[in-house]
């Protein structure tokens, strides 16, 4: 299979926004119905919905939305658009970053960015500025290939709530 430049899409965010969440790059499934964490076996809607106290994964699309409005948080990715043959964040090559310090400079009330999974991390740490005030997490990804369990993972995802 070739590989395919694929594209992220805009950011879920609002003036108020109060913790950013930013994953590596949509998936297959994702891009193709324009939602992000689309893939059922994607643990991220259980997970966020634990941390916010609401049944996220239960929700249509356009309510979990609404509802990351509501609680304050903020989705983008790391990368803008980059070159991967699967899914995998393993496959992403040529990667495009997204420019993130311009994105932060206008969320005044940012109090806390968590990278979901480790090429988030590694990609979008070099593109912030220096933070200050701002908590940086690092958090298992909520992918279903990073296979650590669902309880260590909320676990870890339970950080979040400091900037809530």
């Amino acid at each position: 299979m070739p590989a395919v430049r694929h594209t992220s899409f805009a950011p879920h965010i609002a003036p108020d926004t109060r913790l950013l969440i930013l994953g590596s790059l949509p998936g297959v499934r994702s891009l193709a119905e324009r939602q992000y964490y689309a893939h059922p076996t994607n643990q991220f809607w259980r997970l966020l919905g634990e941390v916010i106290d609401r049944p996220l994964a239960d929700m249509i699309y356009d309510d979990r939305l609404n509802a990351l409005r509501d609680a304050k948080v903020g989705l983008w990715d790391v990368i803008r658009s980059a070159e991967r043959q699967t899914s995998s964040d393993s496959q992403i090559r040529e990667a495009e970053a997204h420019n993130l310090a311009a994105l932060i400079a206008g969320l005044p009330e940012l109090r806390m960015i968590a990278f979901n999974g480790g090429k988030a991390a590694a990609i979008g740490r070099k593109q912030l500025p220096p933070l200050g005030r701002i908590a940086i997490v690092d958090l298992p990804s909520s992918s279903a290939a990073h296979t650590i369990g669902f309880a260590a993972k909320r676990d870890r995802w339970m950080a979040l709530r400091g900037a809530l």
